[in-house]
């Protein structure tokens, strides 16, 4: 044997034990930081979203005009803020009364809902389940877990604008950061998935708001039709929710149906059936034709990370696991999928 060649090294059976005793600690340290910063972790995906708002709303500019990166990122940015303060200006006296009328009567409507629903037996069974659910000690936790917040949620929505607004003036800045991180000869690869994770979630969130904005405008022609009081609001309240999958527009579908019971339960019927055709429509027809471009996340993959993001951080991993869903996806596929069928190819040749 070559005198270059090492020996292997040797390890007594109390070396080994303490070396695989050292592994699994390290591992449990990083699973307890994983679980105690993964809330942070999602904030930052918060403002990566809104990073990735304003910086593609600028390169559809630029691409549409020619005009110069800092030209259309400050029109994307003046321009989001003008929007948003036109569309408040305009409905935003009708919004806040008829929001405030909503949260008025919410007591009298679900006053007279359980009235409504005490006149069958189907609805007194209902009752009676609901009655046992908030006697119980069960619900108020799940509550209070659902809800919870990092920094509370004017400090969370202030820190996710805050790293929103950093991450869009100086993308660069924290994207060398990371491929800086990277070993030299893998920096070109890190900087091609940075790349692809940012267009990624870029297709997403603009499919996602064409969504919400059918949503919307679908919601408030069918409540306009009907003659249902309040229609402004509520559409509105079920476009935002729509962000949301699966829980969103069921927490949307609420109020106007309890609005529906106060008018009577064929009204609220209606509003049901009016809502679950309009979701049916976004998720068949309205989604697949927004998203026909980017990759396809399995839908109870979606419901699955709903519910293990968010019994770990609350209502924000509920609210954004689905983008995270789909990082996991692209780093999954550029990292080890595409690799893989790479070598699989080349081993034929």
């Amino acid at each position: 044997m070559p005198d270059s060649q090492e020996a292997e090294p040797h390890y007594s059976f109390v070396q080994k034990v303490w070396i695989v005793g050292g592994i699994f600690s390290l591992i449990a340290t990083l699973l307890l930081i994983f679980e105690a910063t993964f809330n942070i972790l999602i904030l930052v995906l918060a403002g990566a979203l809104i990073a990735c708002f304003f910086r593609g709303l600028s390169s559809f500019i630029a691409k549409k005009t020619g005009w110069s990166r800092k030209i259309t990122m400050s029109i994307s940015l003046l321009g989001s803020i003008l929007v948003a303060a036109g569309i408040f200006w305009l409905i935003g006296a009708t919004v806040s009364s008829q929001a405030s009328q909503i949260e008025e009567t919410f007591p009298q409507l679900v006053n007279d809902a359980q009235q409504s629903l005490s006149g069958s037996r189907v609805g007194r069974e209902v009752l009676e389940q609901i009655e046992e659910l908030q006697n119980s000690d069960d619900l108020p936790n799940f509550i209070s877990r659902f809800f919870m917040t990092t920094f509370g949620g004017l400090g969370d929505i202030y820190i996710i604008l805050l790293i929103g607004i950093f991450f869009t003036i100086s993308p660069g800045l924290y994207k060398n950061g990371i491929i800086h991180l990277v070993p030299p000869p893998k920096r070109e690869k890190a900087e091609e998935v940075l790349e692809h994770l940012g267009t990624g979630l870029t297709k997403w969130l603009a499919a996602k708001f064409i969504a919400m904005l059918a949503v919307f405008v679908l919601t408030a022609i069918g409540l306009v039709i009907l003659g249902f009081p309040m229609w402004l609001t509520l559409a509105l309240i079920a476009g935002i929710l729509n962000f949301i999958p699966n829980f969103g527009p069921l927490a949307a579908m609420i109020p106007a149906v309890l609005i529906g019971l106060a008018i009577n339960p064929t009204t609220a019927l209606i509003v049901a059936i009016l809502y679950t055709g309009i979701q049916l429509l976004e998720s068949s027809l309205i989604n697949p034709q927004a998203q026909k471009k980017l990759i396809k996340i399995p839908p109870a993959l979606i419901i699955l990370s709903q519910l293990f993001v968010g019994a770990m951080t609350g209502i924000w991993g509920v609210v954004f696991a689905t983008p995270l869903v789909l990082i996991i996806i692209i780093l999954v596929q550029d990292l080890y999928v595409k690799p893989m069928e790479k070598k699989a190819v080349d081993s034929r040749k």
